[in-house]
């Protein structure tokens, strides 16, 4: 599997991160949202690099224009709901993209373990396309897993990026043991401590409660 730590760079890019870290800005749900939206974007750009060109000519008003241009349009997926916010960033740059849908969340045992459940899913055809499955926290992996497992069952795709704002270094490893290899991951930080409930140490909290609000 290939890894690219976009916050590596020196870059705007991390400005976002510390704001959606901070514990004083994530006060106003407005600038979290927004700020995994930028996020998304820039993920949307660099991902964009991979894809095929080929030559266009453009019309102008005053004679043409030769371009590179790509003809593919990815299939951009999410986890309900905590993903919204990453996925629209992805949408705002790949506003032709296919879309796939995913609920999961974490069945609790009595002994403290967890297993994840999925209730729906909504996505098209997935074979030989291009797949992009966002969600903001890659704790423990085993979501990613879950979903990629559903996804394809939609078909083969061609290449599959995964997109996280924050991902543990245990997490990164069980995907690296559980994915097809050629994956990709993006990440924007990756963070070395996971609590015993799954939980990204130091993190920013739970990625769903600061975007929508506290659920039961």
């Amino acid at each position: 599997m290939k890894i690219i730590n976009l916050g590596q760079s020196n870059s705007i890019f991390n400005q976002f991160i510390s704001e959606i870290r901070n514990i004083d800005t994530q006060n106003d749900r407005m600038r979290f949202r927004k700020n995994c939206e930028r996020l998304g974007e820039i993920f949307a750009y660099e991902i964009s690099k991979t894809f095929n060109y080929q030559p266009k000519a453009i019309t102008t008003p005053l004679g043409t224009a030769n371009m590179l241009l790509t003809n593919e349009q990815p299939v951009l997926s999410t986890i309900l709901r905590a993903g919204l916010t990453l996925h629209q960033g992805l949408l705002n740059y790949f506003d032709n993209a296919d879309n796939a849908l995913v609920s999961a969340f974490r069945k609790h045992r009595d002994d403290g373990s967890f297993i994840i459940e999925s209730e729906y899913i909504a996505s098209p055809n997935l074979e030989n396309r291009i797949v992009i499955l966002s969600d903001p926290m890659l704790a423990s992996g085993a979501s990613i897993v879950k979903i990629i497992e559903l996804l394809l069952k939609k078909g083969t795709p061609k290449k599959i990026h995964i997109v996280a704002l924050i991902a543990s270094k245990e997490g990164i490893e069980f995907v690296k043991r559980n994915l097809p290899k050629d994956t990709t991951l993006w990440v924007g930080a990756i963070d070395n401590e996971l609590t015993p409930e799954s939980y990204i140490v130091p993190g920013l909290g739970d990625a769903g409660d600061l975007a929508y609000g506290i659920k039961e």
